[in-house]
């Protein structure tokens, strides 16, 4: 508490606060978590789920990473993906992106001087070869920078539909659905990027239809 001692104020004013409203919170939250939602988003700080979702704690499950990426050599985030199906029972998965990213820019413009960032930022380098000649028609930076940023998101809500997890979730009749948001951080708004997927049947169509949406075919 020596050097952050605002913190804890705000801590507590905070749980004080929870405590007013609802004297029981803390007691029910500690018993257990059952959360409706998964959500997969950036590491950036000014993207907290909690607040823009206007959920409470206990509500949602996060799992945060640079640039919202879904590896499948990442078993931080499939642990917490399996976790989250298999014990929490979420129905819902949104993997969400945001205008902005900074991991998005550096694999944009092939910045090679982040060290283990830029090994991480692999996948996004990647989406951003396979949509150049997209990319190239764009009028400036911004433009392309916005894009690949949807891309990204589009790319990695396929990303998480091919794993078991969920495979094996629909295979046992499971109710789950996978989503692809992406937040404004310069307005504080949320846009569905329209490739929610439900059943592994719509995958590949959905992730099409979204991808053409962006590209126009391209």
């Amino acid at each position: 508490m020596r050097l952050l001692k605002q913190l804890f104020d705000n801590n507590e004013k905070w749980a004080l606060g929870m405590l007013r409203r609802d004297p029981e919170f803390f007691q029910r939250l500690a018993r257990q978590q059952t959360p409706d939602f998964l959500w997969i988003g950036c590491s950036d700080s000014r993207v907290p789920a909690n607040e823009i979702t206007g959920l409470m704690p206990g509500e949602v499950f996060v799992h945060r990473n640079i640039a919202n990426i879904v590896a499948r050599y990442d078993t931080n985030c499939l642990s917490a993906v399996q976790y989250a199906v298999n014990v929490l029972s979420v129905s819902h998965i949104m993997v969400v992106g945001h205008y902005g990213c900074g991991g998005v820019k550096a694999a944009l413009n092939g910045t090679d001087d982040l060290g283990l960032v830029q090994q991480w930022l692999g996948p996004i380098r990647e989406i951003s070869r396979e949509h150049c000649n997209f990319l190239r028609t764009l009028p400036d930076e911004q433009s392309r920078w916005d894009r690949l940023c949807e891309l990204n998101v589009i790319e990695q809500v396929q990303a998480l539909v091919d794993t078991v997890i969920v495979r094996e979730a629909w295979a046992k009749g499971r109710g789950l659905a996978v989503h692809g948001w992406i937040y404004g951080v310069h307005n504080g708004r949320l846009h569905d990027l329209n490739v929610t997927v439900a059943s592994p049947d719509e995958s590949r169509m959905t992730h099409e239809r979204a991808l053409k949406a962006i590209t126009g075919g391209a």
